[in-house]
């Protein structure tokens, strides 16, 4: 596994600022009660609404080809349970976060709040449109598959920025995609792995 790691992020490792994240969140406040047994198993889980909580390789793979710093602002499409939201808020200033399940995003704001994480704000809307009025952001983390990149997430990415998504649908190879945006009008993507999320849904 070491070895494909450093394939897909192009060092020997993971940086150890966001292992140190996964370590401080408490994964089992982001599952379901009768899952807590598997909180830290490297699985997915089931939330609920036909939803899953990510595998914790996965959320660390994700968050390390975003290289998070201190003063970056993020977007995230997908908030789930707001696991990875949790995790991303330990590296960056800000996290915005939106959730097209209503019922999710509230869920997910109530535990956030509770647990004090307060540099995320999370919006119930479709993330396919992004969230325009706090955009431009440094980095995009999508935790859901489309079958194609959403235009308007390139135009709120950063010049220099960074956007982890996958790439495909229920009935197709996805694929972990990372985009680069080297100008207005130079997109760079390189594939890292095959993967399985949860369709993105919407009116799109």
């Amino acid at each position: 596994m070491t070895r494909d790691t450093a394939d897909y992020i192009g060092k020997p490792f993971i940086d150890a600022r966001v292992l140190m994240a996964l370590d401080k969140v408490p994964r089992h406040r982001f599952v379901p009660m009768h899952l807590k047994l598997f909180a830290y198993h490297n699985r997915p889980l089931p939330i609920g609404h036909g939803q899953t909580i990510s595998q914790p390789y996965i959320v660390a793979l994700m968050t390390d080809l975003l290289d998070p710093q201190p003063q970056h602002v993020v977007l995230e499409v997908g908030t789930g349970s707001g696991y990875q939201a949790a995790v991303m808020s330990e590296l960056v200033r800000q996290v915005y976060t939106m959730e097209i399940i209503a019922d999710l995003a509230e869920e997910a704001r109530e535990r956030l709040n509770t647990l004090g994480y307060d540099n995320i704000k999370v919006r119930a809307g479709d993330g396919y449109y992004g969230w325009p009025d706090k955009a431009p952001f440094d980095s995009i983390i999508v935790t859901a598959a489309g079958n194609q990149i959403p235009p308007p997430l390139i135009k709120q990415l950063k010049v220099g920025g960074r956007m982890i998504l996958p790439v495909g649908d229920l009935f197709s190879v996805q694929h972990l995609v990372l985009i680069e945006k080297r100008s207005e009008g130079e997109i760079q993507s390189r594939q890292i792995l095959p993967v399985q999320f949860v369709p993105l849904t919407g009116k799109h």
